[in-house]
């Protein structure tokens, strides 16, 4: 497995993968590495004959107040772990080398990056866009994986790709939970005993939500009415959002008659957690 820093070293390692004829497909990451990210690694396998992760944690995805400084890092066990799921090359550049000056281009989604968690970060969408924007023209992939836990970061980057037409396929894998249901994410890590017990709420009003859906509610305001109602009963939680929306553009719909996303943010104390669900009426 090749470690590489600096973005002239990774477009010298792609021209050997391009030289050899393989093809390339990247997991961007942020690091601090769970089953979740690996199970994008394995699925990245599948899709190319040369598996590259970067890990990145990005500040302009960050926001005033956030988790930047304090966001988990261990570089020497994600390169362990990554050592033992074959991949090829890792990207792990420092935030000077990806941002030598303040960038002053920014990215933006006619709205689309407002809503969800758009609304309460504002200009974090932009900077997702932004950073995968230059892995993109960095390592120039055949292929990205993305996780659905993120699912508006996955419709944005899909949007991204098709627009600015990068020669990318975008895949995008299912959320991967814990035993007890809780989607895995690296700030678990800032949960308290408590508030990880207590955690696992969100996934029970999810599938609260698609039972309902599944016997028959069409009304995609009585399903939200449904996820607040669960994420209530659990008095550690504080729910940030609780929405059914379509897939496809992230507008409340009037009834639910085709695919929907019932999408939560909820905070544990100073941990704000993501999950959701996607739903097709036809389906279930």
């Amino acid at each position: 497995m090749d470690v590489v820093t600096t973005i002239a070293a990774a477009r010298e390692r792609r021209s050997v993968d391009r030289t050899a004829g393989r093809t390339v497909a990247l997991v961007p990451t942020m690091g601090y590495l769970h089953e979740g990210h690996l199970s994008l690694v394995r699925r990245a396998h599948t899709l190319a004959s040369s598996v590259w992760v970067s890990i990145f944690v990005n500040p302009t995805q960050f926001g005033p107040g956030e988790d930047l400084d304090r966001y988990p890092r261990d570089l020497e066990r994600d390169l362990a772990l990554l050592e033992r799921e074959n991949a090829d090359v890792v990207f792990a550049p420092s935030a000077e080398e990806m941002y030598p000056e303040p960038p002053k281009v920014t990215i933006g989604y006619s709205g689309l990056e407002n809503v969800l968690c758009g609304a309460s970060r504002p200009g974090h969408f932009a900077g997702v866009g932004l950073v995968v924007s230059k892995l993109f023209n960095i390592v120039e992939p055949d292929a990205a994986v993305f996780g659905q836990k993120d699912a508006q970061q996955a419709l944005l980057i899909r949007r991204l790709v098709e627009d600015l037409s990068f020669p990318i396929r975008i895949d995008v894998a299912p959320v991967v939970r814990e035993p007890d249901g809780l989607a895995m994410s690296s700030r678990n890590t800032y949960l308290s005993a408590g508030q990880r017990r207590a955690a696992p709420v969100l996934y029970r009003a999810l599938l609260t939500a698609r039972d309902a859906i599944a016997h028959g509610e069409r009304d995609p305001r009585r399903v939200e009415v449904i996820l607040r109602e669960v994420i209530a009963q659990e008095p550690l939680a504080t729910l940030e959002y609780a929405v059914c929306v379509t897939q496809d553009d992230l507008q409340p719909p009037n009834r639910i008659d085709r695919p929907v996303l019932l999408a939560l943010a909820v905070h544990f104390g100073t941990t704000r957690l993501i999950d959701n669900m996607p739903v097709d009426p036809k389906e279930i």
